[in-house]
């Protein structure tokens, strides 16, 4: 069993940084590190880091960016990352225990469109299944890129790019605690420090353990982590940043709860169908150094090192149907599967800044390893009466073996620039190229391949000030995504090449009286080629041929009412279609919308902050999604308020509520299979406890 880890010994490490002699008197020189931002506001004025490498702000980039500060997040009461993304424009919610955390925007979804990254660090994806980030604690701000972002992060960005930016070591000595109880059993504590190290640098240490039951049966759920990090000035002109992080998550054993005569069943809410010692778990490490050399005024080079390692298990029984004239739920697919998987990346970068071009120019390199171990084909079943049932055990009629094994070894080459041709218009333009082989072996004696496969990209825009407070934009960019996830090619489509998108976007940013009211408006048409489908000369064969587009309008705006009001709100429109998709028995999907994608999805927040206090109440609409490709089955429409009330009860001490899910909506986050819905969490509240100093 895995084991959350225990606070107490970083507790302890922390309290004797700051009682011992680590932190330097406070003229010795400083190290610089982004400052934090409070939740005011869209942000517009502030540095992007996610989607250019140059440092743009977001009113001078020509694309859709947004960020959630950590403020925002803990005012809102969000308490994993995906419950904050989805609180942005357009992005909704798709996870499951089988991909860990998923997405969909701008009409595409899953881990091959949506990249998930930490401090611009992107693990690839093994069998659809990314894992993390997954809770904020420890990060200063979630920033995201809408549509695609293959210029600065490469293949399977065509719909979002979603980065988690870490906080910085600081010489000026914090300390940050919270701990929280709540319904469904849930107790959480995170605790983090920085400061001085020694005369030249500077350190910060984070953790955070949770545990719930999830409202369900069986439901427990822990999740625990250890970020640190050190920044050093070898000379100066010379940074030396080093982090090494290790995640541990066992999340809920949850697979869905079965529909009842094709619809959701409030009775069966709280039924967990899964057996008794069914597993789920995750382990994550990641180390990174970073070389940082300012070599004149204008020239920055850096080069940064990076593994990561990620261990996942399964051991499930995944598939429950109801039986209305037994009054039984058949439970099928026991399923056991483990990934083993290390990367290990290199990057080295240079940016020039001098008169009116600011310059980036790089080469990415990584070797990926990933190992396949499952119990395919996956047989077993049994029956359950719905309530009071023995759960049973895992038992499988098929052994849990090592399957394949991938060697991934991919470069990349980019080039980016910002160029100012007057102080009202900049142009940036950006090219890209990838090139992944990838080498399977069978470990079942099955014939192994070697398969290569490349992608450019390239995007070029534009931006018109039109005053101080005003800016016009328009682009256009290409992209890629695999078929499959690169590290789990089969022989099948080892033979395909990666899929090629192309965007047109336009849009504005404007900031009204002062800052106190900001908003930007997106138009954007994606469409997407090569995607697979069926030979229509011969159904029997898969081809690349298939296509599928979206075009939409987006609008989000942050409006300060008066000193103590603040209204925050966001929509998106997305109509998203097969153009040509051909499936089993020679039918036509062209015209039908793509599973998992709602037409319109919407956020609003009022939040209040005067005399001590602060309060936020705030509304999620997301329209309906099909599940499948034929649109013959719909997930429903749903509507969920949450609020939060916070109270300074002393400079350092803040005393919070969240509330969640204040109308009790019984409604499906996704569906698992078609017989089966994820429901989401039934209505309850959190009372936290924060400490700064």
């Amino acid at each position: 069993m895995i084991r959350s880890p225990s606070l107490r010994p970083l507790v302890t490490l922390i309290g004797l940084l700051y009682s011992g002699g680590a932190f330097a008197d406070d003229a010795l020189p400083s190290v610089t590190v982004q400052g934090a931002f409070t939740n005011d506001g869209l942000g517009l004025t502030r540095q992007n880091a996610t989607a250019s490498r140059l440092n743009l702000t977001a009113q001078e980039l020509p694309a859709s960016v947004e960020v959630l500060s950590a403020d925002t997040m803990q005012a809102r009461g969000d308490l994993l990352v995906k419950e904050a993304v989805t609180r942005t424009t357009g992005l909704t919610d798709i996870s499951s225990p089988g991909n860990g955390v998923a997405y969909s925007a701008r009409g595409f979804t899953g881990n091959g469109a949506i990249a998930l990254l930490e401090n611009g660090q992107r693990p690839q994806v093994g069998s659809g299944t990314a894992t993390y980030p997954a809770d904020p604690w420890g990060y200063e701000y979630i920033e995201v890129l809408r549509g695609p972002g293959s210029i600065v992060y490469g293949s399977g960005t065509t719909g979002a790019t979603i980065n988690a930016v870490r906080k910085a070591p600081s010489r000026a000595s914090s300390f940050e605690a919270m701990a929280g109880v709540g319904g469904g059993q849930a107790l959480r504590a995170g605790v983090g420090g920085t400061g001085a190290l020694g005369e030249k640098g500077a350190f910060r240490i984070d953790a955070y353990a949770d545990h719930s039951d999830g409202f369900i049966d069986r439901g427990d759920a822990r999740h625990g982590k250890v970020l640190t990090s050190v920044n050093y000035a070898l000379t100066p002109d010379l940074d030396l940043d080093l982090s090494l992080d290790h995640l541990e998550q066992k999340p809920q054993r949850y697979f869905g709860t079965p529909l009842v005569n094709g619809g959701l069943s409030r009775a069966l809410r709280d039924q967990n169908y899964n057996v008794s010692d069914a597993d789920i778990h995750f382990v994550d490490d990641k180390a990174v150094a970073r070389l940082t050399w300012r070599y004149s005024p204008a020239l920055t080079i850096s080069n940064e090192l990076a593994y990561m390692k990620a261990r996942r298990n399964w051991r499930n029984v995944e598939s429950y149907s109801y039986n209305a004239a037994a009054n039984v739920v058949e439970r099928s697919d026991y399923i056991g599967i483990h990934h083993d998987q290390e990367q290990t990346g290199n990057r080295l970068e240079a940016r020039w800044v001098d008169g009116a071009h600011r310059v980036a120019a790089g080469w990415e390199a990584s070797i990926i390893h990933f190992k396949h171990t499952n119990n395919s084909p996956y047989g077993g079943a049994s029956t359950v009466t719905p309530f009071g049932f023995n759960p049973g055990v895992f038992d499988s009629p098929d052994p849990i073996q090592p399957n394949f094994a991938t060697d991934t070894t991919s470069y990349a080459f980019y080039l980016e620039d910002a160029y100012s041709i007057t102080p009202e218009l900049l142009l940036l333009g950006g090219l890209r190229h990838d090139r992944y082989k990838v080498e399977r072996v069978s470990l079942l004696g099955a014939a192994g391949f070697t398969s290569t496969l490349q992608s450019n990209a390239a995007r070029l825009g534009l931006t018109w000030k039109l005053d101080q407070a005003t800016a016009l934009y328009a682009q256009v960019s290409s992209g890629s995504d695999p078929v499959a996830s690169l590290l789990s090619l089969n022989l099948a489509n080892s033979r395909y090449k990666l899929t090629s998108s192309r965007q047109v976007e336009a849009g504005v940013k404007q900031s009204l009286a002062g800052g106190k009211a900001e908003w930007t408006a997106a138009l954007y048409r994606i469409t997407k080629d090569d995607i697979i489908t069926r030979d229509p000369a011969n159904a029997a064969l898969s081809i690349q041929g298939g296509a599928q587009s979206s075009r939409g309008a987006e609008v989000t705006a942050s409006v300060a009412l008066n000193a103590a009001w603040r209204v925050d709100a966001n929509a998106a429109y997305t109509d998203a279609q097969f153009d040509r998709l051909i499936e089993g028995g020679n039918l036509s999907r062209a015209g039908n919308r793509p599973a998992d994608v709602p037409k319109i999805s919407s956020n609003l927040w009022f939040n209040y902050k005067a005399d001590g206090w602060r309060g936020a109440l705030g509304a999620r609409y997301v329209g309906e999604r099909y599940i499948d490709n034929a649109n013959s089955q719909a997930l429903p429409a749903y509507t969920t308020f949450d609020a939060s009330l916070g109270w300074q009860y002393s400079r350092n001490v803040l005393v919070q509520l969240n509330l969640r899910n204040l109308a009790n909506k019984l409604y499906a986050v996704t569906s698992y299979t078609s017989s089966q819905y994820l429901l989401g969490d039934r209505r309850h509240a959190e009372l936290t406890v924060q400490w700064r100093y």
